[in-house]
């Protein structure tokens, strides 16, 4: 808990300054989008910007995270809250922070119970195609207010000023850094300031509604904006627990794994070792803090992030600044964005999510293993078709099963051994000999309850292929665990085998497998013997072989 803070050097102090005034500038218009797409008033994504970092400084272990609203986050809010109360009424953002204070218990006490292993069970192509999905439905969700009504019958001058400022946001997206380098600026300036594109884009639409006639022509604004800092407090309803529950903890599911994705992709940067468990206490606290500052739920970034890593973030001090400038952005006067337009809001969302389109992962899982790529197109479409909730679900589950079939099918090479060498490898990648009198196979995975099926029919399938054989040796190498399951198995093939006259034996096994192998009696009623390599099993069994042969036939 604030182990940087202890560590903290006066030349560091700089690029936290420089970081938290940009990233609080681009906070202003971004709280206030998301807070929309999850059918909040827009100054409550501003207060969900000012707590939480704060809180997350204390115990997180990211340097450089952007904790805050986030898009795929907030369209699950409002996909949760939005059924249970009317957008814009009380019982609505109450509910959206009591979603909060759930996904941050939750969090908390995973985080106490050290579950930072669980993030492991999504993979990345099922979390790109999650993204994918949720940013597809977030685009098309804001249609409407980005034209002004339907897209059948628009509101024109909505709709002119929502494509021009989408354009507006595209042509700088594209275009900006490289025309700003091309002026003479360096590069880390040019891509700060070309992500700082929306922020310009509302201030201009808003003075052409302030100033001109076109805020009379009927187009949808922010309206007033509450100044002053938000109250903390601890409103909930006693009659939405059980329903928020299930939604509440998948919701925290995902804030961690979001978070996690662009935390640890800035630590490799820095050369930096996240805690898991630190993170998920720190994502808790500060869900918590949102919960209590009449937020919603909120998470890292990756482009909040990585906004805050390129304009010289050293420290969470950084965020500190941000959440201050925000607080006394709202301290000031906030009149000025009561005319901020609707359109132009909806399409900084348009183009913020849009960034997300990961298809270069859906590009390498087709080329690389099929089945991933099987996960990511069912995720997208379960987000697309079944909503953002069963998407996760489909996604989790994909992941899980994904992992239990490759388990469950390992691979098993017949090895052989390379001429004048002690090195033995599977015979249908390399030249490799065997001998027919023995049998030698070569496990590639642990033996639990899942695959000891198929493992024991793809040792009789070898046995047939292998008629003549007289030995059968399995090389342990690559096996880390044995289940009772497991253990049954061998205990079984051991007995098969022993009836047919051919004998077991065990190579290369490692130490705390064997370990639990000796609480057995599988050693000793072993049909052959325990080797401490392949090359010693081969040879002692050619041995043996030859001395048979050689020895005479009496009458």
């Amino acid at each position: 808990m604030l182990q940087w803070l202890r560590q903290y050097r006066r030349a560091q102090l700089a690029g936290d300054v420089s970081a938290g005034l940009v990233v609080a500038m681009m906070m202003i218009p971004q709280g206030m989008a998301y807070a929309l797409v999850a059918g909040l008033p827009p100054v409550v994504g501003i207060y969900a910007s000012i707590a939480p970092p704060l809180v997350y400084a204390l115990f997180g272990s990211s340097m450089t995270q952007s904790v805050g609203p986030m898009a795929i986050v907030s369209l699950m809010t409002g996909a949760v809250v939005g059924p249970l109360a009317a957008a814009g009424s009380g019982l609505y953002t109450v509910l959206a922070a009591q979603l909060a204070l759930i996904s941050g218990l939750a969090l908390l006490a995973c985080g106490a119970l050290r579950l930072g292993f669980l993030a492991n069970f999504f993979s990345r192509p099922v979390m790109s195609g999650f993204t994918f999905g949720a940013a597809l439905v977030i685009a098309l969700d804001q249609a409407d207010t980005l034209l002004g009504g339907a897209w059948r019958a628009p509101h024109w001058p909505s709709a002119a000023l929502g494509l021009a400022s989408l354009a507006a946001l595209v042509l700088e997206r594209q275009s900006m850094a490289a025309l700003l380098r091309r002026c003479g600026l360096s590069a880390l300036v040019a891509d700060i300031a070309a992500k700082l594109a929306p922020m310009l884009v509302v201030v201009i639409a808003t003075l052409l509604m302030a100033q001109t006639r076109y805020g009379r022509l009927g187009i949808h604004m922010i309206g007033a904006v509450p100044a002053g800092l938000p109250r903390l407090n601890l409103a909930t309803s006693a009659a939405h627990w059980t329903t928020l529950l299930q939604p509440g903890l998948l919701i925290g599911f995902i804030i961690f794994l979001i978070s996690m994705s662009a935390a640890q992709a800035l630590a490799l940067k820095r050369n930096e070792k996240l805690v898991s468990n630190a993170e998920l206490i720190g994502l808790g606290a500060a869900n918590v803090a949102s919960a209590l500052s009449g937020g919603f739920p909120v998470t890292g970034s990756m482009s909040r992030s990585a906004v805050n890593f390129a304009a010289g973030a050293n420290t969470p001090l950084a965020s500190v600044i941000t959440a201050a400038l925000l607080a006394l952005a709202l301290v000031a006067p906030t009149g000025w964005l009561a005319w901020l337009p609707l359109p132009t809001l909806a399409a900084t969302i348009v183009v913020a999510v849009l960034g997300m389109l990961d298809v270069d992962t859906l590009r390498t899982s087709w080329r690389y293993d099929r089945s991933d790529a099987v996960a990511w197109l069912a995720t997208a479409a379960g987000v697309l078709a079944l909503g953002v909730q069963a998407g996760v679900v489909t996604g989790v589950a994909l992941s899980i099963g994904t992992l239990v079939w490759r388990a469950s099918r390992p691979n098993i090479a017949v090895l052989g051994r390379l001429a004048g060498s002690e090195h033995f490898r599977d015979v249908e990648r390399y030249p490799a000999a065997t001998e027919p009198a023995m049998l030698l196979l070569r496990v590639d995975a642990n033996l639990f309850f899942g695959n000891v099926e198929a493992v024991s029919e793809r040792i009789e399938d070898e046995l047939r292929r292998h008629a003549e054989a007289r030995d059968l040796v399995l090389v342990l190498s690559a096996v880390s665990a044995i289940d009772t399951t497991g253990l049954y198995a061998l205990a079984e093939l051991n007995q098969s085998l022993g009836r047919r006259g051919l004998g077991l034996h065990l190579a290369e096994v490692k130490g705390p497998v064997l370990d639990r192998l000796k609480h057995s009696d599988l050693l000793e009623r072993l049909n052959g013997q325990l080797f401490l390599s392949t090359a010693i099993a081969c040879d002692y069994l050619h041995a043996r072989a030859a001395a048979v042969t050689a020895a005479p036939i009496s009458f």
